[in-house]
Order: C-alpha cells, then structure tokens, then sequence
C-alpha cells in the first residue's frame, strides 16, 4: 500500500485487535486517521469504551455513530423476515453491503474523508489493464481468516474509496503488532452475527411467531420422484407440481412434530429432537403445509444438487463475464470451492450455476460468490 501523506481515512474501530492495528498501520503510513464507532443498538461483543481508548492512546480522533434504527430495518429485520419465509439469510453479507460499505462511507462524505478502512483480512489491489484502472478483490493472506466470501458486493465506485490494511498479514502478526505497541484492545474475538448473543433458535422464538407441525420421515430412496423437487427446469424454477408433492407425502411417515419450520435449515441434523430414534436429517420444508421432512440418511440423494440460481448477482468487475463463464462456486463460509459454469438467465442479474459435482445442502437465502483462484469475481444470493 503506497504512502499517502495527509490522505484522511475514516477507520471503522470496534475495540478490538483488527481494527485498532488496522487504524496504527495506516497512522504509521502517513494518513490522517480518525477512528468512527457503529453504535448498533444491540449488546456487539467489542465496547465503545475499548474503541475510544484505542483512538486517545493513537491520539487520533474518535466519532461514535448511531447507526441503530437503518441497522434494524436492513439486517434484523432482513434476518427475521427470511426465517419466516423459509429462507436462510446472511446477515454479515448483508450488514457489509448496506452498513460498513454503504453508510459509513457516508460518514466518510460527512467528515471530509477520501477513504474508508475496515479489519477485513482481504486485499484491494489497484491494477492497471489495458491502460484503464481497476480494482480486484482478493482473498487475504491469511486462509484462516480470509473474509472475502462477505465482500462480493463491493463495486468499484466503492472499492476506490476502501483500504484493507491487514489483507496482506496473518492474524498472528497482528496479535504481534498489537502487543509490541501495547495496544490496548479487547482480548475476546468478534463473534459470526454481531446482534445474537445466545443460542440462534431462541431468538428466533422469541422474535417470531412459530407453529409446531408434523414430521414426515422419507421412507427410502425408492421414496423419491423422478422429477425431484430440487431440478431446476428452464423456468429456472424447482418442480412444485402437486404431483411431486403427493409422492412425497404417500412416501413419508409421521414420526413427530416441528417446533416451527423457520428452526430448520436443509441438512442439519442438531435440533431435530424426536425421542430415542434417529439421527434425522433436515431434506425440505413445505411452509404451504407446514411440513418438515427428514431422512434417516445423511446423505439422502434430495440433500444433493447440481445446479442452482444466483440471484441479485453483482459482478466486482462492474462487467459481466463473457458467458457461459467457468470458475469456482463457494455455497457457503468456509466451504470449498466447486468448479462450475455459470450461464445467463432470462431473468435480470439472475444466472444459473452448474457444478462440476453435486453439493450437499445447498440453501435458498445464502449467498453464492465466484473464485477464479484467490479472486473474487462477484456473487449472489442463492435461489434453488
């Protein structure tokens, strides 16, 4: 990263290790640093207390931003509104789209700042092809803690504004950095979803309205019709014909009741309590009927599909590939990459992905983000 003299950047400070040395780094590069706090409204692990300390030991200087009323309105109420829908949400995607990388960069406009800089462990490179700049998004040094699946809806209009300054270490150089300048950070680590402090499924009863129902058991794979529910057909749509429907409820046995079906997400197998017998595993949800099905079978052919749809799809490029486009498919954090070809629906910034192998409990509501090797080519939400 070139020195910038003089350049301000606003840094988004939690309290923690990542940010406060994110914040040094860039001190020490010669920008004008000013530390800017996201009062959420919710209890977020790290304090404002530890991220004021961090900016008064850096003598720079310190905004607390009330962020709170767009945060509920853009991510929880995004998150409970996809539960009850029978989708399965995800709300850091989300949360870095709409709130890191869109009102603090905002406040940036505010403060008169050129940039914005976050503790994100991934790389933003300025490269030069065709005499013509563009930013590439890339995976951070550090594998175990790379954070670009988060990040595929970054634009270049936003990306020319943004600086990652750990993307090029490992997070024990950062624990080393931090405690050779006595930083004074919080020693616990941020948590997956900043607003859930306890048990995923208890805020969901306690924050929507949940209606117990039956439990079919898939009896075996003969159980199964030809046209299968998870198919996509060339309306780039499942087959939800009362046919397929039928024949998976002629097939199935009642073995108990569901708690509520938003408690369920395809291919768990904790929480699906039903006394002495099983493991069982979570195949589909009817919300029409409201139906769980599971299998006995952790790996049930209707938990495996080839293909999917990305919805909302952004490329970071800000140029759609030349289709059909080959590349890597990552369905889920941490998961690994799925050779694919992705081709071009006939609905708006929709695609229909084709893996190279069929995946294992691929999810309405999570985000699908495409890899050519360490870059991030683009993304989106996935629709099966």
């Amino acid at each position: 990263m070139n020195k910038k003299k003089n350049k301000k950047v606003i840094v988004a400070m939690s309290g923690g290790v990542d940010s406060a040395v994110a914040a040094f780094l860039l001190q020490n590069r010669g920008y004008d640093v000013v530390g800017v706090f996201m009062r959420l409204g919710v209890n977020q692990g790290f304090t404002e207390d530890s991220a004021r300390r961090v900016c008064q030991q850096l003598a720079i200087k310190f905004y607390p931003f009330n962020i709170a009323p767009n945060f509920k309105k853009e991510i929880i109420n995004y998150f409970l509104d996809s539960y009850a829908k029978g989708l399965t949400p995800n709300p850091c995607v989300k949360c870095n789209n709409f709130i890191k990388f869109g009102e603090l960069l905002k406040l940036a406009d505010q403060l008169g700042a050129e940039y914005l800089a976050t503790g994100h462990y991934v790389e933003n490179k300025n490269l030069k092809i065709k005499n013509k700049k563009l930013f590439k998004l890339y995976k951070g040094k550090d594998a175990t803690k790379d954070q670009s699946y988060f990040l595929y809806n970054l634009t270049q209009d936003k990306l020319k504004r943004i600086l990652f300054p750990l993307g090029e270490y490992k997070k024990e150089d950062i624990k080393k950095i931090a405690k050779k300048n006595n930083l004074l950070v919080q020693s616990s680590e941020s948590q997956d979803i900043c607003f859930l402090q306890g048990d995923h499924n208890d805020f969901l009863k306690e924050k929507i309205k949940l209606t117990p129902g039956k439990i079919i058991l898939l009896k075996n794979s003969s159980c199964h019709p030809e046209a299968k529910l998870k198919d996509l057909v060339s309306s780039d749509k499942r087959d939800s014909s009362p046919t397929a429907q039928n024949d998976k409820e002629f097939c199935g046995e009642e073995i108990g009741e569901h708690k509520g079906l938003p408690l369920y997400t395809v291919g768990q197998r904790r929480g699906v309590e039903i006394g002495g017998t099983g493991p069982y595993y979570v195949v589909r949800a009817d919300y029409e009927k409201n139906i769980l099905y599971v299998s006995k079978d952790r790996d049930d052919k209707e938990l495996y599909s080839e293909k999917l749809i990305s919805t909302q799809t952004n490329w970071v490029s800000g140029i759609e590939p030349k289709m059909p486009f080959e590349c890597e498919a990552v369905i889920r954090y941490r998961h690994k990459p799925s050779k694919c070809k992705i081709k071009k629906s006939k609905i708006k910034d929709s695609y229909i992905v084709e893996l190279k192998k069929p995946e294992r409990a691929i999810t309405s509501g999570q985000s699908v983000v495409f890899y050519k090797g360490n870059e991030v080519i683009g993304g989106g939400v996935i629709e099966i």
